[in-house]
């Protein structure tokens, strides 16, 4: 989490730095990320930087962190836009998303994010469906606005491996998508199919 001293920044001075760092994030993953160009770019001294974050990690996971809590904010919209129906609305955040990856920043954090993938950064992309007890009551608005009526589960738990295993699936299809350079058509087709399936039930 950044220092109590990045909130107190100036507004325009703080969205100078933020976008420092997502200008860094974008041009390579975080373990090859430096604070150098960081400070370069934000036109700040290097001993500044460790007033507002601990480390590039830290600054890397406030960013990460904040694009989970704007997708999760999208993500609670989806499912009353359509009436909690669980598979519409992931469907419609794997588009969403894909099409602010369109821009050439945000192609390239999410593309570094994915490929380079650890378990830190997992969870704070798992923060978009559900979260842990430190936030238990943004968990039970989600399990609230899932219509459970639609799947074939009795409680929650069984909706938090349904969850876990739709997230999943989410997560692979990004990969593969910046992996294997896919169209975003291609990327939409192969999570749709996969989705489809999934709502339909693999078992006969």
């Amino acid at each position: 989490m950044p220092k109590q001293t990045f909130y107190k920044l100036p507004e325009n001075k703080r969205q100078t730095l933020i976008h420092a760092a997502e200008k860094e994030f974008s041009r390579v993953p975080l373990f090859e990320a430096s604070i150098s160009n960081i400070v370069k770019s934000a036109e700040i001294p290097r001993g500044s930087f460790y007033q507002y974050f601990k480390d590039k990690d830290d600054a890397f996971f406030y960013l990460l962190n904040d694009q989970a809590k704007k997708r999760r904010a999208i993500f609670v919209h989806l499912l009353n836009k359509y009436d909690g129906d669980i598979f519409d609305a992931m469907g419609e955040i794997f588009r969403i998303t894909l099409q602010e990856s369109k821009k050439e920043e945000n192609l390239n954090f999410l593309r570094n994010a994915f490929l380079n993938m650890t378990h830190k950064i997992e969870d704070a992309f798992t923060r978009i469906f559900s979260d842990d007890d430190e936030c238990d009551d943004q968990h039970k608005e989600i399990s609230r606005l899932i219509n459970k009526e639609r799947l074939n589960i009795s409680g929650d738990e069984e909706l938090f491996y349904v969850m876990q295993i739709l997230t999943s699936v989410t997560f692979r299809n990004f990969i593969e998508k910046f992996a294997k350079e896919l169209s975003d058509e291609e990327a939409m087709r192969n999570y749709a199919t996969e989705m489809h399936l999934l709502k339909k039930g693999l078992h006969k």
